[in-house]
């Protein structure tokens, strides 16, 4: 008996977007709204958390620049207008978060598989591509009224 956890998107992608919403609703104290594929633009920002052990990936959120600032304000306690310097750390903790809420819903993946420390890229106009082999699993939601985008690539 393999004590790897099947890859099945149509398994993960239920308890990925419930890990999401519970970190969403008890860290920043706020709801997700289902939201549609859309291009961003203007400065964003992409926090990845990789995944190494029994599962090997990444995991990433994207948004946009005041998405960030309003998540650093809503972790924070603080007006967005203060929470601007923060917004790299706040949105990598969030990834972090979802990261390990998601892992510690897959029988037995909890303590067979690390988290990274999470990494924050910004800027405009910018893609990233993961080496993962597989078909990501992607969520859309809309953060008060902006795009969230939340992937989980995994290598197999």
């Amino acid at each position: 008996m393999s004590t790897t956890p099947e890859v099945a998107a149509d398994k993960w992608l239920p308890l990925l977007e419930h890990s999401t919403h519970e970190v969403f609703e008890i860290m920043l104290r706020s709801k997700l709204e289902p939201g549609t594929p859309e291009k961003m633009t203007g400065v964003e920002f992409t926090a990845m958390v990789g995944l190494a052990g029994t599962v090997c990936g990444v995991l990433s959120i994207r948004c946009c620049h005041k998405s960030a600032t309003q998540i650093a304000s809503a972790m924070l306690g603080i007006p967005a207008k203060e929470a601007g310097e923060h917004a790299w750390d706040a949105i990598g903790e969030v990834a972090n978060m979802v990261a390990g809420n998601f892992k510690n819903k897959i029988d037995g993946m909890s303590d067979k598989c690390l988290l990274s420390v999470p990494t924050v890229i910004t800027g405009a106009d910018y893609s990233f591509k993961s080496l993962a082999d597989t078909t990501p699993i992607e969520l859309w939601f809309r953060f008060n009224g902006d795009p969230l985008h939340v992937a989980l690539e995994v290598h197999s």
